[in-house]
């Protein structure tokens, strides 16, 4: 099973989703932002509520606890919605006892994907596997603990941004994400209830 991260990482699930013939799903996680630095992650949601904050960044930016809880439950709306909007009615596939692959378009700070991961987990998944194309090596060794494997394909040093990597970082549309998670699930209907 694959999980894109929405919405950029979707186009590249989709991608991996199709090369390895099997299905394809979100898995919706916000950043929290540091507020006047909303790129700057303190922490991260799912739509599940799972959340992991960066005590550090949380302190040196002297958020206090009313604010941070305020922006989390503002992204946990948001990737609930994400999430429901993405799907079209279609129920998530089981993951427990399954291989998922979680991919992304890039990891930086890493805070979303740590939040997907952690939620994953209490879905009991046989394996968690990241994949993504270009990640900070500092961030995809430190999150290589926590999953049995991670797949990087270019760690570049110094890392600057993950959108660098690109031709093309344009903004992905919700559109684009509905039509990519239709056509996978067109492709391999039967593959959404199989383990």
């Amino acid at each position: 099973m694959v999980l894109g991260l929405p919405r950029g990482g979707v186009p590249v699930a989709y991608e991996v989703a199709i090369a390895l013939h099997v299905p394809l799903d979100v898995f919706a996680v916000r950043k929290i932002g540091v507020p006047g630095h909303e790129e700057l992650a303190m922490g991260a949601v799912s739509a599940d509520g799972t959340s992991v904050s960066f005590p550090t960044i949380v302190a040196a930016y002297a958020i206090e606890p009313k604010q941070f809880d305020a922006i989390l439950h503002r992204e946990h709306a948001e990737a609930q919605r994400r999430e429901l909007a993405y799907r079209d009615s279609r129920v998530r596939p089981p993951l427990q006892d399954r291989t998922v692959i979680l991919v992304d378009d890039g990891l930086a700070t890493g805070s979303t994907m740590y939040a997907a991961v952690a939620a994953l987990r209490e879905h009991h998944p046989r394996r968690i596997v990241v994949a993504v194309p270009v990640g900070a090596t500092e961030t995809c060794d430190m999150l290589r603990v926590h999953v049995d494997q991670i797949v990087c394909l270019v760690s570049p040093e110094p890392f600057h941004a993950v959108g660098l990597y690109y031709q093309n970082f344009g903004q992905t549309s919700d559109d684009e994400v509905r039509a990519l998670l239709a056509d996978a699930y067109a492709r391999e209907p039967h593959q959404w209830t199989s383990h």
